[in-house]
């Protein structure tokens, strides 16, 4: 029989990401509600500290260009498509614009998910931190 390598049961990164949870622990919350765009200062399970220093989201700017971008295009696309090839650019506008304002605070809790688990090379899921109990006092935040 195989000898189990890994004691602390992991815990999938995708399903981890969609519902803000830490990257490093991916037990505690990032932000104070599912619809809530306000974050904790740090996690309450680890204690990692979500802005690492100064500045820290600023890369996430970057990934709300890039889903705005996305978004412009598909939504640009589809409206050509189901409009039969319309050429009235305020029909793409008043379909663009609204929705890219719908969507900005999804770009804006994901940008910075994303940054925290992708973006950040020093920031590694720790599985064991997964596994600890609340009550135990929180590692140190690296």
């Amino acid at each position: 029989m195989k000898q189990n390598t890994h004691p602390h049961k992991s815990i999938p990164t995708l399903p981890a990401m969609l519902k803000g949870k830490c990257a490093r622990c991916r037990k505690g919350n990032m932000f104070k509600g599912p619809f809530s765009n306000v974050m904790y200062e740090q996690c309450d399970h680890c204690g990692l500290t979500f802005e690492r220093n100064p500045g820290y989201f600023y890369t996430a700017m970057y990934v709300t260009y890039v889903f705005n971008v996305a978004e412009i295009i598909t939504l640009g696309v589809a409206t050509s498509v189901l409009s039969g090839g319309s050429d009235n650019p305020w029909l793409y506008v008043g379909i663009i614009i609204p929705s890219i304002l719908l969507l900005a605070p999804l770009n804006y809790r994901y940008s910075r998910i994303i940054q925290m688990y992708w973006l950040d090379p020093n920031l590694k899921y720790k599985p064991e931190l997964s596994t600890r109990e609340r009550d135990t006092p929180p590692a140190k935040n690296d």
